[in-house]
């Protein structure tokens, strides 16, 4: 069992941990209220590459978070890494992706062109186009690296509705090319790692919490961080006992987790 009284940064899955949807969990600000008042950093992690860090910034506002664009991680910042250390000479790509994407690589200094592009990148592209789909194959198709922001098969939603997400859309080129994507995002360990790296600390300061086993859990147990999987999100008490591997921490809510919290500190003081 991990020590609580060692965190010093919690890392945050939002859909399913902090919200539902459109509906703020009524423990999440509370919660976030006890780790500013214990000293405990957080990190907003997202699989979600459909909207930008300042877009996910004014909605998590909207929902009564204040939250900053230094707090927002997504899997794009993985893929930015990726491409300058394994592949640098690479500059133009045929992004399959949002507006909002698109110039989140513009930002990072990559140029979106699908005539001439040197990688191809996916993400959760919610304004997807028969005729980019195709193009997008037809460059994959012809061997150019092949990238994956993240590897959801459906976004989360309380609409009436199956949101196709960046893995399904994948697996249409992966159809039509036989190329896989290198995939990012959760449960890649790499996401944890760079931020430990990045907040100059040790992996035991770092908390993961999320409603999710296969990604978030995951992630976080291959790359050797403690975990804490609430139960108001995908996951049941069911799924969770008939793993082998359990999560450090099972809780119902991120509320149960500050008081945990709030007695470690206590307990370390005494």
């Amino acid at each position: 069992m991990s020590d609580l009284s060692l965190i010093r940064h919690v890392v945050l899955d939002m859909d399913g941990t902090l919200y539902k949807g459109t509906r703020l969990f009524a423990q999440t600000v509370p919660f976030l209220e006890r780790l500013r008042d214990l000293g405990i950093g957080r990190t907003f992690l997202t699989n979600n590459t459909s909207r930008s860090k300042t877009e996910y910034v004014s909605k998590l506002r909207q929902m009564g978070i204040d939250a900053q664009v230094e707090e927002i991680y997504t899997p794009a910042e993985s893929v930015f890494a990726y491409l300058r250390t394994h592949l640098p000479k690479v500059s133009r790509i045929a992004i399959l992706g949002t507006p909002s994407l698109t110039q989140e690589f513009a930002e990072a200094g990559f140029i979106d062109d699908w005539n001439a592009p040197e990688a191809v990148v996916v993400g959760f592209d919610t304004t997807l186009t028969y005729e980019r789909l195709c193009r997008a194959s037809y460059w994959t198709s012809c061997g150019l690296p092949f990238l994956a922001t993240h590897p959801d098969l459906v976004c989360p939603t309380d609409l009436q509705t199956v949101l196709v997400d960046c893995g399904a859309i994948c697996a249409s080129i992966t159809a039509a090319t036989g190329k896989k994507p290198i995939v990012f995002g959760k449960p890649n360990p790499s996401i944890l790692l760079e931020l430990r790296d990045r907040l100059q600390l040790k992996l035991e300061e770092m908390l993961m919490v999320g409603d999710r086993i296969y990604t978030d859990m995951k992630m976080a147990q291959e790359a050797g961080v403690p975990t804490a999987l609430v139960l108001t999100g995908e996951a049941g008490i069911e799924q969770v006992n008939d793993l082998v591997l359990k999560p450090d921490f099972i809780l119902d809510d991120v509320g149960q987790l500050g008081e945990k919290l709030v007695k470690a500190q206590i307990n370390l003081h005494e």
